[in-house]
């Protein structure tokens, strides 16, 4: 299966678990778009709080998010949601992965389990002289932390007008060019245009693959399966808050906090959270 099949699946093994949620409240952006990237994202709350997020403004995403029946998706099953990954509306699919990312959190919440909150946001990425650095996305950050360490930078782009070559810089629409890197950052959008798996094949020789955005809030499980090595995402810290940044396009400031995933021992996995919260269901 994919890894969007997968991440369904996941979340319709947290519903049955935790008493098959359903979804409280779905928020998109404002209509009026603005110059920068504010409103670029839609959210999810189960009835319980739990809430999760998704990127709106790849391809003509945000443009279909109007055609959403928003009401006819608010009470049903949060699982059911989430069963739009696998769809071809993209509007569907961001609400469907912030539908899965609300019910990794009620599962976190649920467990006990909390991230690491002191690593960076780059699942602990780091770059030392040798390396050579993929990007997914623009991280500018990490740009200006590669030139001035002297670190190849190669950037897989969507626009052509953005491809260029330069000393130390490429950016690049062939994936196949990612194949020398021995870490890359990827933008968590891969996970609506289903483009993971593809990308990991040209980059089957890195030591590190983390992905990272406010999209990648989900149960890591099947990501780190294919080959991801961190996950780097958003922690709600004050759901009512966040909700109304997320309407309203401003930043979101302390209503969430950037957190990191390890595929590592630090992980305990979906199964033994799943186990944690039935344990503390039932009090033990």
């Amino acid at each position: 299966m994919t890894v969007t099949a997968d991440l369904v699946v996941a979340a319709g093994r947290i519903s049955e678990s935790l008493g098959r949620p359903r979804v409280g409240r779905v928020v998109l952006p404002a209509p009026e778009r603005r110059a920068d990237q504010h409103g670029a994202f839609c959210a999810v709350q189960l009835a319980g709080g739990s809430t999760g997020l998704a990127y709106v403004l790849l391809g003509d995403t945000r443009a279909r998010l109007g055609s959403l029946d928003v009401d006819a998706l608010e009470g049903r099953e949060a699982a059911a949601v989430a069963e739009g990954l696998t769809q071809d509306d993209p509007a569907m699919r961001s609400v469907a992965l912030a539908a899965v990312n609300a019910l990794t959190r009620l599962l976190f919440d649920a467990a006990g389990f909390a991230p690491d909150f002191a690593a960076n946001s780059l699942g602990s990425l780091g770059l030392a002289p040798g390396d050579r650095l993929g990007m997914i996305g623009f991280f500018p950050p990490l740009v200006r932390q590669a030139r001035e360490r002297g670190v190849p930078l190669t950037v897989l782009e969507l626009r052509e007008e953005l491809v260029q070559e330069a000393a130390g810089l490429t950016v690049t629409l062939d994936a196949a060019r990612l194949a020398g890197c021995n870490e890359i950052v990827s933008t968590s959008t891969v996970l609506l245009n289903d483009s993971l798996e593809s990308v990991l094949e040209h980059a089957r020789g890195c030591r590190e693959f983390v992905l990272v955005g406010p999209s990648a809030g989900c149960v890591p499980d099947p990501l780190f399966a294919r080959g991801v090595t961190g996950l780097g995402g958003p922690w709600v810290m004050d759901p009512e808050r966040l909700l109304k940044r997320v309407a309203s396009g401003d930043r979101w400031g302390d209503a969430s906090r950037k957190y990191s995933l390890r595929n590592d021992r630090t992980w305990p996995g979906l199964d033994e959270l799943l186990s944690r919260a039935a344990d503390r269901q039932r009090g033990a």
